[in-house]
């Protein structure tokens, strides 16, 4: 069952999964995947995209208060969902972007698209599979800066500042993520299995990443046959938010190049 919005729609792949997917634009189809985050540490891309393509960004089932079964608990079941969601809407040539958790669930869609429904992949700031010698630094609380300085107590005025956005994971996207990542936050044979990848590939790392290094970002590269990594200066863990001209810059010379 499909339920339309204005900017979206719902469906229902699995009895008591709705997915949350928002559908603007024309063109080109693009894939867009959310990190930890969530929705709105995409949105910049999205609306990138949207100026000249056809975007998809899906919630992830248990972000935005979303329901979760407790079967749906890895990240292939992730993988599958999306792959089918390709299939039932019959796009072809997609180009999937993923940020951070998205990334590795984009590589891991890419591996398995037997379909041939994915044309281009790009991650960012990407965990996934297990590099020696560099560990990603999960966040154990929900990162950003803090709350603001105490108001005055109710009905003293109304002049306190408003809370600050939060720029990381809820806590309830925390538990979602670590259902879906597993204790190790990664997958030991996914770093061998990217050999498969049979389509161009960009990855894309902010210099100063300190939740996943470059050098990670280097090797996760590295294992996709033909890959280009791009480094971004200035930029930490979500280069499309830190540094977004450099980033899209390197973004869309390589979705041109791979149209030709």
């Amino acid at each position: 069952m499909t339920t339309h919005q204005a900017t979206g729609f719902t469906v229902e792949p699995y009895p008591g999964l709705p997915l949350t997917v928002r559908d603007v634009g024309a063109g080109r189809p693009v894939l867009v995947l959310h990190g930890g985050g969530g929705p709105a540490s995409v949105t910049g891309i999205v609306d990138h995209f949207a100026a000249t393509s056809r975007v998809l960004a899906p919630t992830h089932p248990g972000w935005e208060d979303t329901p979760r079964p407790e079967w749906f608990s890895d990240v292939g079941d992730l993988v599958e969902t999306y792959l089918d969601l390709l299939d039932d809407r019959d796009l072809r040539d997609v180009l999937v972007v993923g940020a951070s958790f998205g990334g590795w669930v984009a590589a891991e869609m890419t591996v398995r698209d037997r379909a041939r429904r994915i044309g281009g992949l790009v991650i960012m700031g990407a965990f996934g599979p297990e590099v020696e010698g560099h560990e990603v630094r999960f966040p154990t609380a929900p990162p950003g800066p803090p709350g603001p300085p105490p108001g005055p107590p109710p009905g003293q005025g109304s002049g306190a500042p408003a809370p600050a956005p939060r720029r990381g994971p809820s806590p309830a996207a925390l538990q979602a993520m670590v259902a879906y990542a597993g204790p190790t936050r990664s997958d030991p044979k996914l770093l061998h299995r990217l050999a498969r990848v049979s389509v161009p590939a960009l990855a894309v790392w902010g210099e100063q990443d300190t939740a996943v290094s470059p050098d990670f970002g280097r090797a996760y590269a590295a294992a996709i046959p033909g890959a280009r990594f791009e480094l971004i200066p200035g930029a930490g863990h979500i280069p499309t938010r830190e540094a977004p001209e450099a980033t899209f810059a390197a973004i869309d010379a390589f979705a041109a190049a791979i149209r030709q």
